[in-house]
């Protein structure tokens, strides 16, 4: 069953009246784990695009850019889109349900943010109203002010990027401690690891983004200190 299948399957059940969180259930080991996370960032998106109030082309395109639609599967992609469209539970209840799923590793639930983050920064364009959206989830899913800041430094053009932001790290902060910082990144960056937490494999490729961003954060800082 390929994953647009899958992911099809579990939201007609959704539509049949099927608990989230009974349905998430059944999605908590790969292959179907991949299936889960593309729910959530379906469901979290199409709460977002409601925020600014406009569905661009290059939202859907980035989306695209997230998760691939092989010939073949856009039947499933256009369905698994409508049954999204026509769902009216509040995108808090979708992230608590999702912090509950994945909750024994936040790694996941930042990849989740960035693909959001992504699917937001598809127009070049940042709404605040988009911002706030991020920031609640990001709150609900337990993520530190750090974190956000982080995600949003690296994705947000507004101003040349805090190298400590980017690190999750404040103004200031040691050498050691940056070092640490970068080379967390680093692990989590790590393609094997992305796999095993159930990211698709477009987001393995938009996760070197971060990892380009943490070196040159590292970098930066680095050679200040020389």
């Amino acid at each position: 069953m390929s994953l647009w299948s899958r992911i099809s399957d579990a939201l007609a059940a959704l539509a049949k009246g099927e608990p989230l969180s009974a349905v998430f259930d059944r999605l908590r080991t790969p292959p179907e784990r991949t299936a889960a996370f593309a729910i959530a960032v379906i469901a979290l998106s199409a709460k977002m695009a409601k925020a600014d109030g406009l569905v661009t082309r290059d939202e859907v395109s980035a989306f695209r850019a997230v998760f691939h639609i092989p010939p073949g599967e856009e039947r499933n992609a256009a369905r698994v889109f409508n049954l999204a469209r026509q769902d009216v539970a509040g995108f808090e209840e979708y992230a608590r349900k999702i912090r509950r799923m994945f909750a024994e590793n936040d790694g996941t639930l930042c990849d989740l943010m960035e693909g959001l983050f992504h699917i937001a920064m598809a127009d070049g364009k940042y709404h605040p109203k988009e911002d706030a959206f991020l920031e609640r989830v990001a709150g609900i899913f337990g993520l530190t002010q750090a974190q956000f800041r982080s995600l949003r430094a690296r994705f947000v053009p507004d101003a040349e990027p805090d190298p400590y932001a980017v690190l999750g790290l404040e103004p200031g902060a040691s050498l050691e401690q940056v070092r640490a910082a970068w080379r967390q990144m680093v692990r989590e960056c790590h393609p094997d690891r992305l796999k095993a937490r159930g990211v698709p494999e477009e987001m393995v490729r938009i996760a070197e983004r971060r990892l380009v961003a943490a070196n040159r954060a590292y970098e930066e800082i680095s050679g200040k200190a020389v």
